[in-house]
């Protein structure tokens, strides 16, 4: 029994030390922000793409874009692609499909762009660290040199 307990604590104490690094908290905020930013991109394609595009090639609504297989017997109701397949028809909804595509290259295409304003911030930076950080005198390199040379005699 108490090496269960230690077992246990030791796993505890292993999974604290896990979650408390930087990286995991960082891809925790990362996938909430992303959540929240899938959002925004679903509303941008609903909301203002399909419409455009639906103004071009006639119809605002790509979920119901789709082509019925098979159709249930007797169905008389509504020929909308929620309702037939409720009543249980065989459909091909390639209009929910393309809105995916959209909202995955949009959602794409911005992370793309963030990313690569990112990385020029950070090379901005860093050459700016880099003209900020004075050059080490010669006589300190020099003392590091003979310190070197002593610690290996």
């Amino acid at each position: 029994m108490e090496k269960v307990q230690k077992q246990a604590t030791t796993f505890f104490k292993e999974f604290q030390a896990f979650i408390s690094k930087g990286n995991v908290v960082d891809l925790a905020v990362a996938v909430i922000v992303g959540a929240a930013f899938n959002n925004i991109i679903s509303s941008l394609v609903k909301d203002i793409i399909n419409p455009i595009l639906g103004t071009l090639i006639g119809k605002p609504d790509f979920t119901n874009l789709f082509w019925v297989m098979k159709m249930p017997a007797d169905y008389t109701g509504p020929m909308t692609y929620d309702a037939l397949t409720k009543a249980g028809a065989n459909v091909l909804g390639y209009g929910a499909f393309l809105t995916a595509v959209i909202n995955f290259l949009l959602l794409a295409f911005v992370i793309f762009c963030m990313l690569k304003a990112l990385s020029s911030m950070r090379r901005k930076l860093e050459l700016e660290a880099e003209k900020a950080t004075p050059p080490t005198p010669e006589n300190i390199v020099l003392l590091r040199e003979i310190l070197a040379e002593l610690k290996k005699k």
